[in-house]
């Protein structure tokens, strides 16, 4: 897409880490927009300090990742790009059927089974108990949604890097991976294919959240022979996602993955229309 053809709009996205550590640190970073998606990069660009070199490689489940190493001190990492995305909300198809798991194609079924945080096993009872009568198809899938969103209240520090779906189910409370772990596995235990996703969400043409910025998780389901995108957290169609990573859980799409224990002093994300800055809000 050219920046500022018709129907798209413009979207700076990014983020910025600033570590401090004793001793150097191998690390893997996924927050560069995947390819396979309807997003346009442009001016896209890396900032270290100090330099440092780095080198791609794509994982199994073909997210662009980057290698590199936190070295010993105070750095930064900042990562920069402007993006043109349609001026359009996700794909709706409400007479979306689901397949049985026989017509299912063969890479698609690992997304069935359970994964380290999304326990369709454990949560089966739950959730054939609460959805197995509905319709099949596109509708129960959002019916699990509207559950998962009224079910959960979405509050900073209620759940840890442990906690799982079921653990949220219980509790009641959750950040915005709780609720996407909660929905996949809802929609796993019924033979329903669901990844997980996250990235970027920009608040284009809808109202701005208290909250600071930070990376965004939904999910995509396998209904009638294709993906679609759910968002079980904003329960809404939004305007201008740009997909990051997909895995069977937040463990496969980490934004960073270090080997060693780098102090986190602050992590800053953002995802702004063009010209039209966020607001400020409270860090």
């Amino acid at each position: 897409m050219t920046p500022g053809a018709p129907g798209t709009r413009e979207v700076r996205i990014g983020c910025e880490f600033v570590h401090s550590s004793a001793y150097d640190v191998p690390a893997v970073f996924q927050v560069e927009p995947a390819p396979d998606q309807q997003v346009t990069v442009h001016d896209e660009s890396w900032t270290f300090v100090p330099e440092q070199s780095t080198r791609t490689y794509h994982d199994l489940y073909d997210n662009l990742c980057r290698r590199l190493t936190i070295p010993a001190g105070q750095s930064t990492l900042t990562y920069s790009a402007l993006v043109t995305v349609p001026d359009a909300t996700e794909e709706v198809d409400e007479s979306a059927e689901e397949l049985a798991p026989e017509d299912l194609p063969d890479d698609v079924l690992i997304f069935t089974l359970p994964s380290r945080y999304c326990l369709p096993d454990v949560l089966g009872a739950e959730a054939w108990n609460r959805f197995g009568q509905l319709p099949r198809g596109y509708t129960r899938v959002q019916a699990i949604c509207d559950y998962v969103n009224s079910h959960l209240k979405f509050q900073y520090g209620s759940s840890n890097a442990r906690s799982t779906a079921a653990d949220v189910h219980a509790a009641g409370y959750g950040v915005c991976r709780d609720f996407t772990h909660l929905a996949v596995s809802l929609c796993r235990a019924l033979n329903i294919p669901a990844r997980y996703v996250f990235g970027y969400l920009p608040e284009i043409d809808v109202a701005v959240s208290p909250s600071p910025m930070d990376f965004a998780a939904w999910m995509e389901v396998y209904l009638g022979g294709r993906w679609f995108t759910f968002d079980p957290r904003n329960n809404m169609q939004r305007k201008g996602r740009v997909l990051i990573g997909r895995g069977r859980d937040a463990g496969d799409v980490a934004m960073a993955t270090t080997y060693g224990a780098p102090w986190l002093q602050r992590m800053t994300v953002f995802a702004e229309e063009a010209g039209i800055p966020r607001p400020s809000v409270p860090a």
